[in-house]
Parts: structure tokens; C-alpha cells; sequence
């Protein structure tokens, strides 16, 4: 964590209000219209709301398929998420930043968060490929505590081709894995993809009623 690194956050009684759930959620819009609303998200130190749960930091997850494979990787002992080391992850994200608010007449921070999921893939890996980007789900685990503290926006990356190379040292043991793959190795994904695997027919359903976003 860096010193004084601010973060994006809502107040969890915002999500409350819309319905907390645990696991994925696919009315995406009805959320995101909320959270994005005016004056809802601000940015807090991490530190102040690294463990209170009355805040829920929000994280862009973005999972990549091509060809029904879908990326993952293990995250090493630089991961910024000392609490998730080790773990099999299948999304790609982070921390949305002030560095990401672009606009100075973005009071929605939508914009700030679409930039940040750009800023977030591509500090993490190269993807030299053309791909589709659909924001499929909203995902919420309150069973442990990294994830009373965030409320992860899932999106998913079609690729044209398995073209990813990683950028970050935290990434090791990078490959495309099936979604029966994934599911042999479920008790070595940390929580998020563990869920999201559970859910990826639904997943790719999803994407075909989803807006695109251009990348």
C-alpha cells in the first residue's frame, strides 16, 4: 500500500439500500446507476477504510476469455494484496485512484472508473489483441475481510486472440484455463474468481445483453 494512496469508495449503506448480496449479481445497471449517482463515491485514505466495512472500496475485476479459456494467474509475493498472495485469480483490476479522474466535470466518477480499469490492465498485462469489454456483474463476498471492504465491478474481456503478456512481477504461472479447468482448481482461487468461476456460462450469457464499452 502506498503512503496516503487514496481509493474510490461508497458507503455501504448506498449498496444496502439497493440490496447487499453475497456473490454475483447481473442487474448491473440498477446498481451502477446508484453508486455512480452524484455526490455517492468519494475517495477516502486506504488506509481509514482498509478495514472498516462501512465503506466498500470499489475494484474493477476483468476477466479475459478466448475460445472458451479463460486467463488466470497466481498472484506473487508483490501482489498489492498481501491477504490474497498465492491465490489463483482469473481478474485483472485494482484500486480506482484520484490519478484516474481525468475530468473536472465528471461528478458521477464514471468516467474516473472506466479510466481506471484501462490504467489497471494495462499497468498489470499487455493485451495485443482486439477484444469486446461488457460489464456483466456486480460481486460482493462479505465471508472474509477482504471482502467486507470491497465491491468488485466485474467485466469481461472477449479476445480475438490469446495474445496477454503479464507487465507485472506479481503475476506468475500465466495461462488460459478452461472453465472445467477452473473448476478442478477451485480450492486454489482466491474468493472473487472462485464465484466467478461458478458463474461463467452465466457470464458469457450476460455479455450478449450488455453494453459494449469501446476500448
Amino acid at each position: 500500500m502506498a503512503p496516503n494512496e487514496q481509493v474510490l469508495v461508497v458507503e455501504r449503506k448506498v449498496v444496502e439500500k439497493i440490496g447487499l448480496f453475497n456473490g454475483l449479481r447481473f442487474d448491473v445497471d440498477r446498481y451502477l446507476s446508484e453508486i455512480f449517482a452524484q455526490g455517492v463515491p468519494t475517495f477516502k485514505d486506504r488506509a481509514q477504510v482498509e478495514n472498516d466495512p462501512s465503506y466498500k472500496q470499489l475494484i474493477p475485476y476483468v476477466i479475459m476469455a478466448h475460445d472458451g479459456k479463460y486467463l488466470s494467474y497466481v498472484r506473487g509475493k508483490r501482489a498489492g494484496e498481501i491477504r490474497l498472495v498465492g491465490n489463483r485469480s482469473i481478474g485483472i483490476g485494482g484500486h480506482i485512484n484520484p490519478v484516474d479522474d481525468m475530468s473536472l466535470f465528471d461528478s458521477s466518477f464514471y468516467q474516473t472508473y472506466l479510466a481506471a480499469v484501462q490504467r489497471e490492465v494495462e499497468e498489470e498485462v499487455e493485451v495485443a489483441s482486439p477484444h469486446t469489454n461488457h460489464i456483466v456483474a456486480l460481486l460482493n463476498d462479505e465471508s472474509n475481510e477482504v471482502g467486507s471492504v470491497h465491491l468488485g465491478i466485474v467485466h469481461l474481456w472477449s479476445l480475438d486472440a490469446p495474445n496477454v503478456n503479464k507487465r507485472e512481477q506479481m503475476i506468475t504461472q500465466m495461462e488460459f484455463m478452461t472453465a472445467d479447468q477452473l473448476q478442478a482448481a477451485r480450492d486454489s482461487l482466491e474468493t472473487w474468481s472462485a464465484l466467478c468461476a461458478d458463474q461463467l456460462p452465466e457470464i458469457e450469457k450476460r455479455k450478449n445483453s450488455a453494453l459494449s464499452i469501446d476500448q
